[in-house]
């Protein structure tokens, strides 16, 4: 059946198809194709015509009936933005203090003003987007200043500071020597400094090194952006934190408006280097000590800055048109400005040369010096320490310890005695127990040095000590006990040929002349080719100096000298008269002659008369000045008599029989009539060595006018420091007294200042709780590098400084200190340096332009000012605590510090550490700071590095 449905289907629908195309032929289902498409096309236009049309009517009653009103959206916005701005109320309260918070506002203003404001108003008119910015700063400064009210700033000044630019110095002299013992003159030596600086530094820090922030400006730059970011996390909202515009523009502003450009000014060597010289702006500038400058310079640029400087003020003289009496201040000043060049002319061939003196051996070798004796070496400080370090080396320190022992022991036994007579007096008994004490203590300086257990023991007449042994058992001890053995132990100490006479000619004798600033007296007139150098003997000259002139001795025996006294005038300086003598030199050598004329007083000649005849005592009985006169001493028939008289003495000294007989005598002479300035003081040994010798005196009466403040009452010290080096007897008697009369035999130098550590580590002798003794002995440690010296110079300076201090303070040293802190964070002390910034910053409420860079040749003069003021304002008392040469080192090593930008920003930041984590002690400040650093070179290099020296040690 279903077969035959299908064919039914199939039939009929075949022959309906056959009938139609019957009908219609054979196009007609094209037609009929057609018209389907047509009335469906036509369905579709009809369609979206009427829709259309109908949907636009629709939409249009929807408008109008059904949606809402739209005057609360956009054009209400631009209405609302139209309308006249309303008067912003801001609480100008910061700190609490209005003497502070007016100069901050005034601070904030500006820096809105010339870092945001002059380019939003090119955008909006809308003020609400400088007042949130105002609000976040105001609203941190808020917080900061809470934070510092809380905060105990007294550790931070009197310990974190004064250790941390003790470290920085200390790494910088590591990094000195370090340099030192490479001895590679072909690098940059300023580019090696600051690398091997930062190497020097991750190693004593271990953790932490700044190399990246101090010498890249990128990483610089990133570094305050993160440090900026950080403080606005802890110090603002959450919610003013979240707003990312605003907490970028806060950071930029204080991180490249304002730190940034501090940063920069606080590191810059020529800002810090007239900074110093106006701190001692009423220090005159000294002509000797320049020129010593000038001598000990190994900066070539700074020797050029000051040739062309002096060589364009000899023009200028040379232009003038003179006559009568201004001429020969002309001549004077022309002939300095040509030494001044001479000298800069010939250090600067000796620094390209490149020549190296071994100066030590050169002044040991060169013959007779001057001579101290063994008595002024017993009672001098700075003396002493060197003779030490030889009986050391000898192996006869039992000889000096025992001969310093008894001069403590007689001191003290004298002291002791003094008051038991007093008590006596008073009818208080304690004989046998200051007998007692007594005898203990002389026991104890004989088992210690004489008994046969002694080791060392100082070997002496048997027949001596043994007297004394019995005299000790038997009778009660004086403080006169052990006289006989102390004389003789100090001539064998005088005349033992391993003692004294070898110290004589040992490298240390060199080095204690040049401590004692005892090593410039043979100075001469340098050679014509420019390899010479003339010393001037300025007492703050160097060992390296003088030496430098002793490798220049003429030694052409065809060179004579001849001199005479020209003219003689009178002079009036600063209402002072007297009389000045005109010296015509000629100089004559079998290729050249020279002539030039210089100046000198009465008292020239007197001082340097007293130096040759102690030098040469055969001179003293051939030579004759004329004598002193108080009175009508300027008289013109006076002045012509002595002008006589002193050519004469002059054709006597410049006799060539008298010079043959003493050839060192040339120096001196040279020296004397050299042109330049005469130096004087430094021939006269009696005089000089009375400034050693002179004991304490008056030093209770001093304390009661001592001056409150800090400073003027340092100074002060330092001269009751000098009164207290006087006599060595009364110091030893006290060390012993409190050490129980005990002297260890042996005195090594120290070595407690590892090579890899921080000075923060806790100081040695118990002078921690003494504010300003830790920072005085601290700051002294590391300026004169006082550690690598001997450590009984130490002990005694730490004594000499604890007696001063006390003396001048009494026992409320350390509560003054804390009241001086008090003060420079006081409201007032803040208010000022804020001040001071705006002033810098925006002085007459103006942003100040960047200030141009200042001509190479300018900032090399600044930098000769400021070292020659440092040497000059430097006392003298000091280098007859330390030594001349140490001073002058230390000095100058601390000056150079200051001269290389890196370096100095390194400390700026450090210092700002250590602020940020003392005022946020909870915040974690150091870890930050360890990760802030952690990308640093030179600690990636040293964790190298101990890696790979841990590693071998790990595989065993």
């Amino acid at each position: 059946s279903y077969l035959q449905t299908s064919l039914s289907i199939w039939g009929w629908g075949s022959l309906g198809l056959v009938l139609f195309l019957v009908t219609f032929g054979p196009f007609a289902i094209f037609y009929f194709a057609f018209y389907i498409l047509c009335f469906v096309g036509g369905g579709f236009v009809v369609t979206l015509l009427f829709g259309k049309s109908n949907s636009e009517k629709y939409l249009e009653q929807c408008e109008h009936s059904f949606l809402p009103c739209t005057s609360v959206g956009i054009p209400k916005c631009i209405e609302e933005m139209k309308r006249e701005a309303r008067p912003i109320k801001i609480d100008r309260r910061l700190t609490g203090a209005n003497i502070i918070d007016e100069p901050l506002q005034q601070v904030i203003q500006f820096s809105l003003r010339d870092y945001v404001q002059y380019w939003y108003y090119t955008l909006s008119d809308d003020e609400s987007f400088l007042l949130e910015i105002r609000q976040a700063l105001q609203y941190a400064l808020v917080q900061f200043s809470a934070r510092s009210k809380e905060t105990d700033w007294q550790p931070y000044f009197t310990t974190r500071l004064v250790d941390d630019f003790g470290t920085h110095l200390r790494v910088f002299r590591k990094a000195q020597q370090r340099i030192a013992e490479k001895g590679d003159q072909m690098k940059d030596q300023a580019e090696e400094l600051v690398d091997t600086f930062f190497e020097v530094e991750v190693e004593m820090e271990k953790e932490v090194c700044r190399d990246l922030v101090c010498t890249s400006p990128k990483d610089e730059e990133g570094f305050l952006r993160d440090l900026c970011e950080v403080l606005l996390y802890i110090l603002l909202p959450p919610g003013d934190f979240q707003n990312k515009i605003m907490r970028y523009f806060v950071r930029e502003i204080l991180s490249r408006g304002i730190l940034l450009p501090l940063v920069n000014q606080l590191s810059d060597p020529d800002y810090i280097n007239q900074y110093v010289i106006w701190m001692i702006r009423d220090s005159n500038c000294n002509y000797e000590a320049f020129m010593n400058i000038i001598k000990l310079s190994d900066n070539i640029g700074e020797l050029e800055a000051v040739k062309d400087k002096a060589s364009e003020e000899l023009q200028y003289l040379r232009s003038l048109d003179t006559a009568g009496d201004d001429i020969n201040t002309i001549k004077n000043q022309i002939n300095s400005l040509l030494y001044v060049i001479k000298v800069c002319d010939s250090r600067i061939q000796r620094l390209q040369s490149g020549k190296e003196i071994d100066t030590v051996k050169l002044a040991a070798n060169f013959g007779k010096l001057c001579t101290v004796p063994l008595d002024h070496i017993l009672v001098d400080n700075v003396a002493l320490q060197f003779f030490m370090d030889y009986m050391q080396q000898t192996g006869g320190q039992a000889h000096l310890f025992f001969w310093m022992t008894v001069e403590g022991y007689r001191v003290t036994a004298q002291q002791q005695l003094e008051v038991l007579q007093s008590r006596q007096k008073d009818g208080k008994h304690q004989t046998n127990q200051t007998k007692g004490l007594l005898r203990a203590a002389a026991f104890g300086v004989y088992e210690q040095y004489l008994s046969e257990k002694a080791s060392p023991r100082v070997n002496i007449d048997d027949n001596l000590v043994a007297k004394l042994a019995e005299t000790l058992n038997h009778e009660d001890p004086t403080p006169e006990i052990f006289d006989d053995i102390q004389r003789k132990v100090y001539e064998l100490m005088l005349r033992d040929e391993r003692f004294y006479p070898s110290f004589k000619q040992n490298v240390l004798y060199v080095r204690m002349l040049a401590e004692l600033d005892m090593l410039k007296d043979p100075s001469f007139r340098g050679s014509d080719d420019g390899e010479g150098e003339s010393f001037n003997g300025s007492p703050t000259g160097s060992i390296n100096l003088s030496l430098d002139d002793l490798s220049n001795v003429p030694s052409d025996e065809t060179v004579q000298l001849h001199a005479y006294i020209s003219d003689t005038g009178v002079c009036n300086d600063h209402g002072k008269t007297y009389a000045l003598y005109a010296i015509t030199v000629h100089r004559r050598n079998a290729n050249s002659e020279e002539m030039w004329k210089t100046y000198r007083r009465y008292s020239d000649f007197h001082d340097f008369h007293m130096r040759i005849t102690e030098q040469f005592e055969n001179l003293a009985n051939i030579l004759k000045l004329p004598g002193k006169k108080t009175f009508n001493n300027m008289d013109r028939e006076f002045l012509e008599k002595r002008k006589k008289d002193l050519n004469a003495y002059l054709q006597l000294l410049l006799n060539p029989e008298v010079m043959k007989a003493s050839p060192a005598l040339a120096h001196y002479v040279y020296d004397f009539l050299e042109n330049k300035a005469y130096s004087k003081g430094k021939g006269d040994f009696a005089r000089k060595m009375d400034t050693f010798v002179n004991p304490l005196r008056n030093s209770m009466r001093n304390v009661s006018n001592a001056v409150k403040s800090i400073p003027d009452s340092l100074a002060e010290g330092m001269t009751k420091m000098s009164d207290n080096m006087g006599k060595m007897s009364e110091r030893l008697g006290q060390d012993i007294k409190q050490s129980f009369f005990k002297v260890p035999p042996l005195m090594q130098k120290t070595y407690s200042d590892p090579d890899h550590c921080r000075v923060a580590a806790p100081i040695d002798d118990n002078v921690d709780d003494n504010i300003p003794l830790r920072v005085m002995l601290l700051l002294m440690d590391e300026v004169f590098d006082l550690k690598e010296r001997n450590q009984w110079l130490r002990r005694n300076i730490k004594n000499l400084l604890q007696q001063l201090i006390r003396a001048t303070y009494g026992d409320t040293i350390n509560r003054k200190i804390v009241d001086h802190v008090d003060w420079m964070t006081s409201p007032e002390q803040v208010a000022d340096a804020v001040k001071r910034f705006r002033d810098a910053f925006w002085p007459n409420g103006i942003l100040a332009e960047t200030v141009p860079r200042r001509d190479k040749a300018i900032r090399m003069r600044t930098r000769v000012a400021g070292k020659t003021k440092l040497l000059e304002v430097m006392p003298d008392e000091l280098k007859h605590i330390i030594g001349a040469e140490t001073t002058r080192k230390g000095i100058l090593r601390v000056f150079e510090m200051f001269q290389h930008s890196q370096l100095n920003k390194r400390m700026v930041y450090v210092f700002l550490e250590r602020f940020l984590e003392t005022l946020f002690p909870q915040n974690k400040f150091p870890e930050l700071f360890n990760k802030l650093h952690s990308r640093s070179k030179q600690m990636q290099r040293y964790k190298q590095r101990l890696h790979s020296t841990q590693a071998p040690s790990l595989q065993k």
